[in-house]
């Protein structure tokens, strides 16, 4: 039951252990999320992982929880919520959240956390036209962008942000007037194009920015759309998007901060 600080010498048995629980190996992701956060394991008696978990600080008032995951074989063993627990008394006074699944609710309750929305993702081959009204980013858009997202996300994610031309494969910005109202990113895990993050005036600029983002891939295309932006979903679903499978955003502690109404996508379920 020790819980550990993994490094990455440790990223081949974490993807080891998501790809037994059917998750695929994601070591690029994996890869991004050693940068950026701490993961934490503890070792399986027989070797290997029996479980791992995720803490990224956004400053000293938000951070995020993701990639709780448990071996088979080591279930209802109490690994989940131990290693969590762990994660919390790391995190100390911040508020946390994190995208759950419907089976992981129950153990994210008990240890404090409650609903606040919910999330689908969305899968498919795009089909759908670029909307012509967008730009790539460039090196000289990062400080707009790190300004624009900090007002808008409530919480420095600012480290993240900069890493995104060597993790993304696409970043568009979408200008009014010469001034950046919107920007989104789409990068590759494993068999398909997650889109994301994706922040934007309104749903007009939102679709514009994901168009360009998804158009002429040859691989799946994945959105995370929150339930509450119906013509979003269906505007996405119109366009090949389908399949959604949900996840509930659970909190623990204050209020989540920002401009909830122009954010559109998280850079990913495990970060927001």
């Amino acid at each position: 039951m020790h819980v550990r600080r993994l490094s990455h010498d440790d990223l081949p048995a974490c993807s080891r252990l998501a790809v037994s629980r059917h998750w695929g190996a994601e070591e690029h992701k994996w890869r991004f999320l050693f940068d950026v956060g701490e993961v934490y394991g503890i070792d399986a008696p027989g070797g290997g992982l029996a479980s791992t978990a995720l803490l990224v600080p956004y400053g000293p008032d938000a951070a995020a929880v993701s990639m709780v995951l448990t071996a088979a074989g080591h279930e209802r063993q109490g690994l989940a919520s131990r290693i969590i627990r762990h994660i919390l008394d790391t995190a100390g006074e911040r508020t946390v959240w994190l995208y759950s699944t419907d089976n992981g609710r129950p153990v994210y309750e008990r240890l404090g956390f409650r609903s606040v929305g919910r999330v689908e993702s969305h899968r498919g081959p795009f089909t759908g036209a670029p909307s012509g009204a967008t730009r790539p980013a460039t090196e000289r858009d990062l400080d707009d962008i790190l300004a624009l997202d900090a007002k808008v996300f409530g919480a420095d994610r600012s480290d993240l942000l900069r890493r995104m031309p060597a993790f993304h494969e696409r970043v568009r910005v979408l200008e009014t007037g010469g001034r950046i109202e919107g920007y989104g990113g789409a990068w590759r895990n494993d068999t398909q194009i997650v889109i994301g993050p994706l922040i934007a005036q309104d749903t007009g600029q939102a679709t514009a920015l994901i168009a360009d983002l998804a158009a002429g891939w040859d691989l799946p295309v994945r959105l995370d759309l929150d339930t509450s932006r119906p013509d979003l979903v269906a505007w996405a679903v119109e366009r090949g998007l389908g399949s959604p499978f949900p996840n509930t955003v659970m909190v623990r502690g204050g209020e989540l901060q920002g401009d909830h109404a122009r954010r559109f996508l998280p850079l990913m379920v495990s970060l927001g």
